[in-house]
């Protein structure tokens, strides 16, 4: 089965698409639980123009996940889930 996306409108507040975070979550590079949370994920990805981006987000069932937030990748993020 493949996985289902949900998008709440946070994640294009940084102006990426929904066509961006697919194609990061196919070319993922990076994935892992925030430090401090026990729902909230990150991954990171290459976006369309081949930008690393971070996508976060709450998995909602076994094929399905919540994108609430979306920008170029900082390394904060890279550090956390490496």
């Amino acid at each position: 089965m493949e996985l289902e996306f949900v998008f709440v409108p946070s994640a294009f507040k940084h102006g990426f698409t929904e066509d961006d975070i697919r194609h990061a979550y196919k070319t993922m590079i990076l994935k892992g639980l925030l430090e401090g949370y026990n729902d909230k994920y990150a991954f990171v990805g290459f976006n369309r123009a081949g930008n690393p981006i971070e996508v976060f987000y709450n998995p909602i069932g076994d094929d399905t996940i919540k994108i609430f937030h979306t920008m170029i990748a900082r390394d904060s993020t890279i550090k956390q889930i490496r």
